[in-house]
């Protein structure tokens, strides 16, 4: 980090006469302790990190049976609510929350004894990418934990907090419009009042991918914070023009899947690093990009990640499984073993030498996994598509997959002009290579493809309803291409 990133506002932290060094307040402190442990626990080793977590669950799983109603009966017969009775064995005997039981749960998830120095309580909506929205529950002890993992992610990638941040992403603030989007004086909740940053601009992504290259150029930012649609659609329209962002150093992307074409267009574009995070509307930071790898690390200081087969057993190194998720700190609506809906990949331990399990790759939700005539269910090869479209197939604006039936598939493109039949052939032969050859498929031209609600684009969507909790038995093929 630079200096830039220990120097506090003055005036945030009043303390007579102590101008520098500045003595935090009591909540900066607490978010800088959290910091500094975070530090030190990255290097602990599997087995000490993996006793700090059932520590902590078995907390958890106490406060959960003695104050929140749907636990009882889950966890009073399994008689797990003390550290010694706890084992990553036994752990397993536990039911794992699925969506519709949050759903159909309610506020019999609500913890009626919630600790008072755990603070206000607040309630998050997901968007409901799945359809299947959720609303969650938190305290401002979880709150404390996001802050002090965004600073951690600042730390791991060794950011320059003095220099201008700028965000194209979604917000219902009227002053975030383009042509200008909005100013902001510090680069936003996560450092505010902590840690002394340069300026922040915020453009709402419903702009258009011109509107966003214009006030791109006009801030010249060091760091740009966008979904990874919106920065492949920059990357290509810099690239076809021979322009750049001179003082970009790097493209932070979050709230979608990055694609390996994708990070090689920003480097043909911009030269720069990518760095992806995952995190979700109901946990908050689930992974961070490893500062050395294009890998993620699970922040296992506050969340406990299994990936599972579908036959809720743990997955290898190498294969493919369903994300679930333990949160360690909130004690307002504890989610244990909440399947969230995603797909990963789990990798080896690192070689950076950080203790912390591995992600190779976030592959998505179950909606984004194509379902064949068969009933077997596996990611499309997208990402071949788009790497051979510029080299083989007409300049296409947008591009995203429906898939329909277990036979018919819709492309919708947005395009300068209609395909000729010669080139939708082109297009077809790669889509047939990415999808198989058991499908119909239809193009649709359209003007525009909209984002999600949140902001988010899907280039891949299955619309054939599933079947809740995977009790349609369909198996997932391991390999992702």
């Amino acid at each position: 980090m630079t200096d830039s990133t220990r120097t506090m506002h003055s005036t945030e932290f009043p303390l007579i006469g102590a101008h520098w060094p500045v003595v935090p307040e009591s909540y900066p402190a607490k978010v800088l302790g959290l910091l500094f442990q975070l530090e030190q626990s990255q290097w602990l080793s599997p087995e000490r990190l993996r006793e700090r977590q059932f520590g902590q669950i078995a907390r958890l799983l106490a406060h959960a049976a003695g104050t929140v109603p749907f636990y009882r009966d889950r966890l009073d017969a399994l008689d797990l609510t003390s550290p010694e009775a706890l084992s990553p064995e036994r752990w397993h005997d536990v039911p794992i929350l699925s969506r519709r039981d949050i759903q159909h749960g309610g506020t019999a998830l609500y913890s009626t004894g919630i600790p008072k120095d755990h603070g206000r309580t607040s309630e998050i909506s997901t968007g409901g990418s799945t359809g299947q929205p959720v609303k969650v529950r938190c305290t401002g002890l979880t709150e404390l934990y996001w802050r002090a993992f965004a600073l951690r992610d600042h730390c791991w990638h060794r950011r320059d907090l003095s220099q201008q941040l700028a965000a194209i992403r979604y917000t219902s603030n009227p002053s975030a419009q383009p042509p200008d989007g909005e100013t902001l004086s510090n680069w936003g909740s996560a450092t505010r009042g902590i840690i002394q940053t340069g300026p922040g601009a915020l453009l709402s992504v419903k702009s258009d991918v011109e509107q966003q290259a214009q006030w791109l150029k006009r801030r010249n930012p060091a760091y740009l914070m966008c979904y990874p649609t919106c920065a492949l659609a920059l990357a290509r329209l810099f690239a076809e023009r021979r322009e750049t962002v001179s003082q970009l150093r790097e493209i932070r992307t979050f709230g979608e899947i990055v694609e390996p074409n994708v990070r090689q267009a920003w480097q043909e574009a911009w030269g720069v690093p990518v760095v992806d995070v995952y995190s979700t509307g109901e946990v908050g930071y689930v992974a961070l990009q490893c500062p050395e790898h294009e890998h993620y690390h699970v922040q296992s200081e506050n969340v406990l990640v299994e990936i599972l087969d579908e036959q809720n057993r743990p997955c290898s190194p190498g294969e493919i499984g369903r994300v679930v998720i333990t949160t360690l700190h909130n004690f307002a609506m504890p989610l244990i073993r909440y399947e969230i809906g995603d797909y990963a990949e789990v990798g080896e331990r690192c070689p950076c030498g950080r203790s912390l399990p591995v992600l190779n790759r976030i592959l998505g939700r179950q909606r984004n996994m194509l379902l064949l005539p068969d009933g077997r269910r596996r990611w499309p090869s997208l990402e071949h598509v788009e790497g051979d479209r510029d080299t083989n197939l007409p300049p296409i604006g947008q591009m995203q997959v429906v898939q329909k039936t277990r036979e018919e598939i819709e492309v919708n493109l947005v395009a300068a002009r209609a395909l000729s039949t010669d080139e939708e052939s082109v297009l077809m032969t790669h889509l047939t290579q990415a999808l198989g050859d058991s499908f119909r498929i239809d193009f649709n031209y359209v003007t525009h493809i909209p984002r999600s609600p949140s902001g988010k684009f899907e280039d891949f969507r299955c619309e054939i309803p599933h079947t809740p909790d995977r009790s349609d038995g369909a198996p997932v093929e391991q390999t992702a291409e």
